[in-house]
């Protein structure tokens, strides 16, 4: 028998829609089993057999484990947001990234962009997919585009209507840019007052730091995370993702589903003021909890923890490992899984609290052994100890990973440009309304005349606007 593995939408096709089941596919292909099943091969993104990822036409043998991982996560199922119509009026990556987030979860997101040239990351390139910027693709799924001039007054007037229909207008425009096109708060709220209306920018809408200009690498610096990150003693580095914008985004989706919630009780919406620099305080967690206890400012650390031995990075002979050990009993079988039981005899380590004091005695012994060991080993033998461990995964090796691909957080989705684009999955899963990915990143303009359409205007008027160059 073969073990079949279904991920997310593809589950539909299986018996009572179980994600794994039994067959008999011993000396057929993948293309062969799939097509009996009644598994429409056009809606799987990849095969894997035994952990390697293979052709359709690879074949099967007894006790092989087949998965197979959808071409677009989560279908058309109805997400959590579905019905919630989202007004999006962002570029670059904090205001996309949030709307990502409410387009995966079902929201009908409506992208608008300048006519002609469109969100920027539009020309954020190379890379290139088939002529399409690979940054914009990352970040603009599961939206719809109309191309609009807000300088125009009839561009003006199509934007009132579509925030008449919207139950969420999201901006990250420069502080008070928004207004000077006409669109200040109260005219938002006048216009639909269930309407949320959310603005994500630097270091707010207002205060000290409203005119100042906030990109990810200025806003880590000011935001205290890269005055913690990089090597003991040495130059501050920045995380190697634009994270504060990413943060900004997801803690301003947070606040719009909050908000959203809140509506459900009240019948009104309200204006939320997401910042970057409002991030990245949040995240500051224990440093934060260290510096008010003590008034210690701390600085880089490295890979290793200032008060957990050993608790850090280590070389293998070919590659890197985390290691965790955050008591003495992990540490007892991490000694033992490594063939350095003879540690367990010596008083400098009896206990956390003298491992830390004795750091530099021990870090040098636990090194010189794991760097014997190739990485894999280190990870096999710590996770029969059950050890806390992990390696350091390049990019191929993260999407090449098992876990990975079981978790669906690899997704493909064709575009008609690009062709079939490859991206991050989404990273939560919920029983009863999936997230899902729907739609390819737009091309500029592709759904103009559709949403128009849906806001009420003619063919005529759609013609007139687009020769007026309001569209």
């Amino acid at each position: 028998m073969t073990r079949l593995i279904l991920h997310g939408e593809l589950r539909q096709f299986s018996p009572a829609a179980a994600k794994v089941q039994e067959v008999r596919a011993e000396g057929r292909t993948v293309h062969d089993v799939l097509l009996s099943l009644g598994v429409p091969i056009g809606e799987a993104a990849a095969f894997v057999i035994n952990g390697e990822q293979v052709e359709a036409d690879a074949v099967l043998h007894e006790g092989d484990t087949l998965e197979v991982l959808p071409a677009i996560s989560g279908g058309a199922s109805q997400g959590a947001l579905d019905g919630v119509r989202v007004l999006d009026l962002t570029r670059a990556l904090s205001g996309p990234y949030c709307t990502l987030m409410l387009g995966d979860h079902g929201a009908d997101v409506v992208k608008i962009e300048l006519p002609g040239t469109g969100d920027e990351t539009r020309e954020w390139a190379p890379p290139y997919i088939g002529g399409v910027s690979a940054y914009y693709l990352s970040i603009n799924r599961n939206k719809r585009s109309v191309t609009l001039d807000l300088k125009h007054p009839d561009g003006k007037r199509v934007l009132e209507r579509l925030v008449e229909r919207s139950d969420v207008v999201v901006e990250n425009f420069s502080p008070g840019t928004f207004a000077r096109l006409g669109f200040p708060d109260e005219t938002l709220r006048r216009l639909n007052p269930r309407a949320i209306v959310c603005h994500i920018s630097g270091f707010g809408q207002d205060g000290p730091g409203r005119a100042w200009a906030a990109y990810d690498l200025i806003v880590q610096g000011m935001g205290g995370i890269m005055s913690l990150t990089g090597p003991r003693g040495g130059q501050p580095a920045m995380v190697g993702v634009p994270e504060a914008d990413m943060v900004a985004g997801m803690f301003a989706a947070y606040a719009i589903v909050n908000a959203l919630f809140a509506r459900e009780r009240t019948g009104s919406g309200q204006v939320v003021d997401a910042t970057m620099i409002g991030g990245q305080v949040a995240l500051l967690s224990r440093q934060a909890a260290r510096y008010f206890a003590d008034g210690t400012v701390p600085g880089p650390e490295g890979n290793v923890h200032a008060s957990i031995v050993p608790y850090q990075t280590f070389r293998a002979s070919d590659g890197f490992v985390n290691v965790c050990c955050g008591n003495n009993a992990l540490f007892e079988r991490f000694v033992r899984a490594i063939d350095r039981d003879d540690l367990l005899e010596d008083p400098r380590y009896a206990d956390n609290g003298k491992r830390v004091m004795n750091r530099e005695s021990l870090i040098p012994e636990l090194e010189r052994r794991l760097a014997e060991l190739t990485k894999d080993d280190v990870v096999k033998r710590l996770r029969e100890a059950n050890v806390p461990v992990g390696p350091i995964n390049g990019l191929d090796e993260v999407f090449a990973d098992p876990t990975v691909r079981h978790l669906g957080l690899v997704v493909e989705v064709d575009h008609p440009v690009a062709g079939r684009v490859r991206a991050p999955g989404i990273p939560v899963g919920m029983s009863d309304t999936p997230p899902s990915v729907r739609l390819a990143p737009p091309l500029l303009g592709q759904h103009t005349n559709e949403v128009l359409r849906e806001a009420g205007f003619d063919d005529a008027e759609i013609a007139t606007l687009k020769k007026d160059g309001a569209i």
